[in-house]
């Protein structure tokens, strides 16, 4: 497929870097020329009271730039903290005109649409992708890893 917009946006938390992070930022970068990459500060991860313990922000960048230096794409990418769910989507500033969100974001994304045309601001196109399936259909996420049924590529680790 060939690039559709000149500026995406993506944003996670980006912990244990599995699959389906790989598959978003891959999508990310199929559809956008230039994607911003919104990455949950360490007190927005606190806010998100998350089931689980988090990487700190510096150690989630760093192999968030390993990703983006191994696929070179770093060019083309540019990382900021997220402190709120809306991160740079609500700002006129710029020409952001999509975002790519999983099924389990896209909630988000309709709230982040809705946002802006309460501001007066054109709503972004959403790329959905579906979630990554583990071993056993279930999806691959941080959660799963964090408890110790998967591994990073969604193999089982328990039965």
């Amino acid at each position: 497929m060939s690039k559709k917009f000149k500026i995406v946006a993506v944003g996670g938390t980006f912990d244990e870097f599995h699959r389906g992070h790989r598959a978003l930022l891959m999508r990310a970068f199929e559809v956008g020329e230039q994607v911003l990459i919104g990455l949950s500060s360490g007190g927005f991860v606190k806010k998100l009271s998350k089931p689980h313990e988090t990487a700190p922000y510096e150690q989630r960048l760093e192999e968030l730039k390993a990703f983006l230096r191994e696929h070179s794409f770093s060019e083309r990418a540019k990382i900021i903290p997220l402190n709120d769910v809306y991160g740079v989507t609500l700002s006129s500033k710029g020409c952001l005109e999509a975002l790519v969100v999983s099924k389990e974001t896209e909630p988000t994304g309709i709230k982040i649409n809705e946002k802006r045309k309460e501001l007066g601001l054109h709503p972004l196109h959403i790329a959905v992708i579906e979630m990554v399936p583990s071993e056993n259909h279930v999806p691959v996420s941080t959660t799963r890893i964090r408890y110790g049924e998967i591994d990073r590529e969604g193999h089982l680790l328990k039965t």
